[in-house]
C-alpha cells in the first residue's frame, strides 16, 4: 500500500478503537497525512518508509503536545524533536500520535496519568501494564505496527507481556535520550514495541547509535541487526535462575518453561544460575530511582514551563512554586519526589541512597558472574498476566512488585526483550531474555528463533 493508505488505515483504527482504549494522548492527523503524501511523491526514503508510528508522550516532538501525561505540562509545545523520533523520521516513518503513559513515566499500570488510565485490548476492565501503557495498546490492537516507549524499571517489556507484544529495552548509552523527559537518568533508556522480534530490530537499527547530544550515548558500534536473525540458536546457552522463581504463578511459570523447552529443541542449552542479590531489586530500584526523580523534577516549578498556578497579589515565590506543583503533579510522582528528597537528606543519604548504590554494584557482578556461564538469561517478564484496573492502586508496594523481573536490566544497564510466550485465561503471558552489554543482537536472535515455532505473536486481541 502507499505512505497515505497506511496512515489512512491507522487513523481509521484509532477512530474505531481509541474511545475505548485510551492510547493516545494527542493524533496527529494533519501533520501525518501531509507527510504521508509527501513520501509517496519520492523515491523509498529509508527502511520504514511509509510507517506509521506512535510516540511516547515523554519524548519531544517539534510543534506537538508533549505532556509525559501530566497537568503540570499541559499545553507545552517542544520547539524540537528527540533524537529518536529524528532519526525515525530520517528512516521514513511517519509519526501518528503521541501516546498515554502513567506520569512522568512513575508507574506499572497506566492509571497514573492525569488524562485517565489505557485500558488492555484483550480486557478492557484490566491494565495494559506501564508507564507505557498506551504505545503498547496502540501495536496491541494494531492501531499502528510500530511504537516507542520509555523503560526505567520495566516501561516497556512489562506492558509488551501483558498486551501480548515484543517489547525491548537496548542496552544503556545504546539510543540517545536526547529529549526524552528525564525520570531517572541513570535508568531511563528509550526502545519500541511490535509484533515480533524482526520488527523490533528493525526499528533499533534506525535509532540506536551515538548522539554528540547525550553524554551518556555509547559510541559502541551498530551491529547490523537483522542479518543476526538467523534462527540458528545451537550452542546458546540460556540461563535459568530457578531460585528466583518463587511467587510466579502456575499459568505464567507453565508458558515460561514451555518457552524454554521450545528454545531447547532449536538446539539450545539450558544452565542452572544464581542472581544472589536479585530480591533486592525492588527495594534497591525505588531507592535510586526516587532519588534521581526529585532531582529532575525539581525543574518543574512554573517559572520557565509548563503550569503556574493562578497568583494573588500578595503571594510569595515559595507559595508560587508550593501551588504550582501541588497543582501540577499527581499522588505517584509526589509520592516518588518525597521519597526521593528523604533518601537524598542530611543524615540519611549513606543509609538509603548510598547503600542502594552500593547492592547495584553487587547486583552487576551477580550478571556477570551468571554470563561467565550463559549467554543470555531468561525469566518471566512478570509473576502474572494483567490485573484488574484499580486492584493495586491502594497499595503502592503490591504495584511496585509487579516489575521484580524487569529492574534489574536498568539497574544493571543490561539489554532485554520481552516476547509473547502463551495465555492464561485469555490473557497474553511474557518470556524474557537478558543479555550482556550491546548485545542486543544475540537477543533478538533468540527472539526471533522463539517466534519461528510460535504463534502467540501473531494473536490478536479480540477488540475491533
Amino acid at each position: 500500500m502507499s505512505s497515505l493508505q497506511a496512515v489512512e488505515q491507522s487513523l481509521a483504527r484509532i477512530k474505531q478503537l481509541d474511545p475505548q482504549l485510551s492510547a493516545f494522548n494527542t493524533v496527529t492527523a494533519e501533520r501525518a497525512l501531509e507527510r504521508a503524501r509527501a513520501l509517496d511523491a519520492v523515491a523509498p526514503a529509508g527502511p520504514l518508509h511509509g510507517v506509521p508510528v506512535a510516540i511516547k508522550d515523554n519524548m519531544c516532538t517539534a510543534g506537538v503536545p508533549t505532556t509525559a501525561s501530566s497537568k503540570i505540562l499541559r499545553g507545552f509545545v517542544p520547539p524540537y524533536s528527540a533524537t529518536v523520533v529524528e532519526r525515525l523520521e530520517a528512516a521514513g516513518a511517519i509519526v501518528i500520535g503521541k501516546t498515554n503513559l502513567d506520569e512522568f513515566a512513575m508507574g506499572s499500570s497506566t492509571e497514573n496519568s492525569a488524562l485517565g488510565p489505557s485500558r488492555n485490548p484483550w480486557d478492557i476492565t484490566r491494565t495494559p501494564g506501564g508507564s507505557s501503557g498506551g504505545s503498547a495498546v496502540a501495536v496491541a490492537s494494531r492501531m499502528v505496527p510500530i511504537a516507542l516507549g520509555s523503560d526505567t524499571g520495566g516501561s516497556i517489556r512489562q506492558p509488551a507481556a501483558l498486551c501480548g507484544i515484543t517489547g525491548m529495552k537496548p542496552t544503556y548509552g545504546r539510543v540517545s535520550r536526547y529529549g526524552l523527559l528525564a525520570f531517572a537518568s541513570s535508568l531511563d533508556q528509550i526502545g519500541p514495541f511490535a509484533a515480533s522480534a524482526k520488527e523490533v530490530a528493525a526499528v533499533v537499527q534506525a535509532i540506536a547509535g551515538f548522539d554528540s547530544h547525550d553524554s551518556t550515548s555509547s559510541a559502541e558500534p551498530v551491529p547490523d541487526l537483522l542479518s543476526a536473525l538467523t534462527g540458528d540458536v545451537k550452542g546458546l546457552r540460556i540461563g535459568v535462575p530457578r531460585a528466583f522463581l518463587d511467587g510466579v504463578d502456575a499459568a505464567t511459570l507453565s508458558a515460561f518453561n514451555a518457552a524454554l523447552e521450545t528454545l531447547r529443541a532449536r538446539g539450545a542449552t539450558l544452565v542452572d544460575i544464581g542472581l544472589p542479590h536479585a530480591g533486592y531489586g525492588i527495594p534497591v530500584y525505588y531507592l535510586i530511582c526516587t532519588a534521581e526523580a526529585s532531582s529532575n523534577l525539581a525543574r518543574y516549578d512554573g517559572v520557565r514551563y509548563g503550569h503556574r498556578t493562578k497568583l494573588g497579589k500578595d503571594d510569595s515565590l515559595r507559595q508560587m512554586y508550593e501551588r504550582t506543583r501541588d497543582e501540577g503533579f499527581g499522588a505517584e510522582v509526589k509520592r516518588r519526589i518525597m521519597l526521593g528528597t528523604y533518601v537524598l537528606s542530611a543524615g540519611y543519604y549513606d543509609a538509603y541512597y548510598l547503600k542502594a548504590q552500593q547492592v547495584r554494584t553487587l547486583l552487576r557482578q551477580d550478571y556477570e558472574h551468571a554470563f561467565e556461564l550463559a549467554d543470555v538469561i531468561a525469566t518471566p517478564t512478570t509473576p502474572t498476566p494483567a490485573f484488574k484496573l484499580g486492584e493495586k492502586t491502594s497499595d503502592p508496594v503490591q504495584m511496585y512488585l509487579n516489575d521484580i523481573y524487569t529492574v534489574s536490566a536498568n539497574l544493571t544497564g543490561l539489554p532485554a526483550i520481552s516476547v509473547p510466550c502463551g495465555f492464561s485465561d485469555g490473557l497474553p503471558i511474557g518470556f524474557q531474555v537478558t543479555g550482556r552489554p550491546f548485545d542486543e543482537a544475540t537477543l533478538l536472535r533468540a527472539a526471533d528463533a522463539y517466534q519461528r515455532d510460535t504463534i502467540f505473536h501473531t494473536e490478536r486481541p479480540p477488540i475491533g
